[in-house]
This record gives C-alpha cells, sequence and structure tokens, in this order.
C-alpha cells in the first residue's frame, strides 16, 4: 500500500466559522490516499456529522491537554484508530 498523505489543518486559533469552513474544503480534496487531521479546541460535532453524512470515516479524540485530534478518510480500509494512537 501506498503511503498516506495527511492533509492537516490546526484550527486552536481560528474564530468560528473559519474551522468548518477549511475542514469542508480539505474534506473536498480526500480521495483513496489522503486523510484529513484537524487538531482543535472543542469536538467539532457538525463536521463529524457532515463527514458521516458524505459515508466518510471520522473519528476524533480529546487528549489529556483537552486538545481534540480529529480525522477523516475516504479510504474505508484507512485504520483510524492506528492513526489517532499515532498522534495523541
Amino acid at each position: 500500500m501506498q503511503q498516506l498523505k495527511e492533509i492537516l489543518l490546526d484550527a486552536r486559533e481560528l474564530e468560528h466559522p473559519k474551522p468548518l469552513e477549511h475542514a469542508i474544503h480539505a474534506l473536498r480534496e480526500l480521495n483513496e490516499t489522503n486523510y484529513f487531521y484537524m487538531i482543535h479546541r472543542k469536538n467539532p460535532i457538525p463536521l463529524l456529522d457532515l463527514a458521516s453524512e458524505q459515508h466518510f470515516q471520522a473519528l476524533s479524540k480529546e487528549d489529556n491537554k483537552g486538545i481534540w485530534h480529529i480525522f477523516i478518510c475516504k479510504n474505508p480500509n484507512i485504520r483510524l484508530n492506528e492513526l489517532i494512537e499515532s498522534h495523541v
């Protein structure tokens, strides 16, 4: 399997609605060989709902500092649990 490309968005300093706008743009870029990784100060429920409606895989996890790590991908073979564990 080829190396997965990460599309990263650190949204911790962005004000509403910029994180969602940037994330929606990133979701349009997703294909079988990449994934979206967002770092945020809260769990972006609207984004997760949107990803689910588009039949993407999505997973979010809060670290011990209160920072949220969100992973979204189009490829059903990507193991998001493994990606989260390698980043958080």
